[in-house]
């Protein structure tokens, strides 16, 4: 069924009256072409109501009279049949036959005198009660009409004056800004925004930076991560992570989102092996009532079992769906920090919670973790971005500043703690192999190859950044010029050169003591094994040749640009802040870390390399539906060896 939409010229306040379709020609296969003409029975000035006419389909308007008609014509077979009859009549097209200007007329509704059109509003309501049988009529007269905008008398009077009473004084537009508002000062008059650092009485640092704008991001980040987990607890931070705003002690979960809403804001939570974070983004304004909001998340949480049992669930369907990325990565992780003598180290842990933890976790356990780990004073951070510093520590001094040391220092090492106050175990490269079949939604083997570098306090660490972007990569669907790496070293020698190379990419990752760096890329199963020599031979190189300067001066550039253009969002300044005083005690700005960017030569790029691959085992991680092409670890192992 085809639908055709003829629209009129209307001459009074674009309102629709007395269109009617045009001529159906063909039948079958042939098109269909629809004629429009209009011819008004009302006078130039009079207001006409929107009505409907016959020929309309199915649930879409009843007709109020012969001469009434609307330019929809929807499906219905005896619409088409009353229109191919009226296509037929004497009434020429109006337009553009036309030649007169046209003329604009500017009124409002309080001016018009509506009693000449009393009886057209009456009919078409009294017809649209009559045609619903269980429509009772209003009866309203002429006087009802006080309204100027309820051309229907849809409202009762006793309802139509609360309609007419003026604003509140906090929607009226005032004659000076708020105080929350920042100045609007031009440039030159702004102090350039800086990261502030303070440190409030029970060792909460706090760090902040103005945004100028009107919407601030804040939140608290924890040296709490999965890897402070043990066996009897493995699986609590993901938990945690899902339980997060979630509702507390005095409000339910929908309950909390939905005053979270009315303040403009949105909240969310990450936690990784090392550090846990929460978040609030919420309008200027509301940053006071939101902070209360947060400090009732973290310190009044809702945990109970109901809520537990309902995040297992949860957990449950993410298995269900997980990424084969999300496999390789764990997988290295696994393989890369194996056990010693037995023990599993901390490092070599799963992040994300497995099925066979589910039924040994409960909310006594997750409550005991959350207060022995996550609120540690001088372990977390509160940072902001788009806030005044003096507001940020005022606020909070009066919701986090009573929490006191509730972690035992005394703990022992079988524990898993080390003695220290934030639990860390140190782990132990060992280097080692991963291969997990599974069901991959395109049908492609993943392989990762990975050797160990420093981390987040070694001077290694931008070097291994540079490394990573020259290396670059991505997958044979990319799109775009250098900005997004298409001249980088693996688009040009792996992506460009071998047909079945499906994406190859490099990667890092850094925690307190150790880091990972490597390549990772996924191949039809059959080229798995050529696809894993690829991958050695790129490693390989990278400690025999010095890179080209053409080569160094992009990745150079490459890696400032990635890091000035997301510092401009305000949620990564946030976070960068936190994460960047939790890790070091302060936080660099962008012209030092542009500075150790520059200062990254060939030889660095290098030796970094050399210690890497020629001193340490490689880590070997495969996952597909298919992994039986991919060589074993004493294969890849002696390729290192001999090289």
């Amino acid at each position: 069924m085809k639908a055709a939409i003829c629209s009129s010229k209307n001459r009074s306040f674009a309102l629709i009256r007395n269109a009617n379709a045009g001529k159906l020609s063909g039948s079958g296969g042939s098109k269909c072409s629809f004629l429009t003409r209009s011819r008004s029975s009302t006078a130039m000035g009079k207001l006409p109501p929107v009505i409907a006419g016959p020929g309309v389909g199915v649930g879409v308007g009843v007709g109020l009279g012969k001469e009434n008609r609307i330019g929809t014509v929807l499906g219905s077979v005896s619409g088409y049949l009353d229109s191919q009859s009226r296509c037929h009549s004497s009434y020429q097209y109006e337009y553009p036959t036309r030649t007169e200007a046209p003329s604009i007329t500017r009124t409002v509704a309080s001016n018009l005198n509506l009693k000449e059109y009393d009886n057209d509003i009456l009919e078409s309501t009294e017809a649209t009660s009559n045609s619903t049988p269980n429509s009772t009529k209003k009866g309203k007269t002429t006087s009802d009409f006080t309204e100027q905008f309820d051309d229907f008398a849809s409202v009762a009077p006793e309802e139509r004056q609360p309609m007419n009473n003026k604003l509140p004084d906090s929607f009226v537009i005032q004659s000076h800004p708020p105080k929350h508002i920042p100045p609007n000062l031009p440039r030159e008059a702004l102090s350039t925004p800086k990261t502030e650092v303070s440190t409030l009485d029970n060792g909460i640092r706090v760090a902040s930076q103005e945004t100028y704008g009107q919407v601030c991001s804040f939140g608290l980040i924890s040296n709490c991560g999965s890897r402070l987990e043990t066996d009897q607890n493995l699986g609590t931070n993901h938990l945690m992570e899902l339980l997060a705003f979630s509702g507390t002690n005095k409000i339910s979960s929908a309950d909390y989102q939905s005053k979270l809403d009315t303040l403009g804001g949105v909240s969310f939570a990450s936690s990784s092996r090392e550090q846990f974070l929460y978040c609030i983004d919420v309008l200027r304004p509301n940053i006071d009532e939101a902070m209360d909001m947060m400090k009732d998340a973290i310190l009044n949480p809702s945990i109970n079992e109901m809520a537990v049992q309902e995040v297992k669930r949860i957990i449950e369907f993410q298995w269900m769906d997980i990424m084969p990325e999300i496999l390789l990565n764990e997988g290295l992780q696994v393989a890369a920090y194996g056990p010693i003598d037995g023990i599993s180290q901390q490092l070599g842990r799963s992040h994300f919670c497995p099925l066979e933890a589910l039924p040994k976790l409960n909310a006594q356990i997750i409550s005991d973790f959350r207060n022995k780990y996550l609120l540690n004073p001088k372990s977390m951070v509160i940072a902001g971005a788009g806030i005044q510093h003096d507001h940020l520590v005022s606020l909070a001094q009066q919701h986090f500043g009573h929490i006191k040391t509730k972690i035992n220092e005394n703990t022992s090492r079988s524990d898993n703690d080390s003695g220290n106050s934030n639990g860390i175990v140190p782990s132990t490269y060992t280097g080692g192999s991963y291969r997990h079949n599974m069901q991959t939604p395109d049908g492609f083997t993943r392989v990762a190859l990975a050797f160990p570098t420093e981390g987040w306090h070694s001077d290694d660490l931008v070097p291994a950044c540079v490394l990573q972007t020259l290396l670059g990569g991505g997958n044979s669907f990319s799109a775009g010029g250098p900005g997004k790496g298409m001249y980088s070293r693996l688009y040009r020698q792996v992506l460009n050169r071998y047909y079945w190379a499906e994406s190859c990419e490099a990667f890092t990752s850094f925690h307190t003591e150790s880091g990972l760096i490597g390549i990772s890329g996924s191949a039809i199963p059959s080229k798995a094994g050529d696809m894993t020599r690829v991958l050695a031979e790129n490693m390989m190189r990278l400690a025999v040749d010095l890179v080209d300067d053409e080569e160094l001066d992009r990745a150079r550039n490459m890696l400032k640009c990635n890091v000035l253009t997301q510092l401009e969002s305000r949620l990564v300044l946030f976070e960068d802040m936190g994460r960047q005083v939790l890790t070091y005690d302060k936080r660099e700005d962008s012209q030092e870390m542009c500075k150790k960017i520059d200062a990254v030569t060939k030889e660095s790029l290098r030796d970094l390399a050399k210690s890497s691959i020629r001193q340490m085992k490689p880590t070997i991680c495969s996952v597909g539906d298919d992994i039986s092409q991919v060589p074993t670890y004493d294969d890849v192992e002696y390729w290192f060896k001999s090289f």
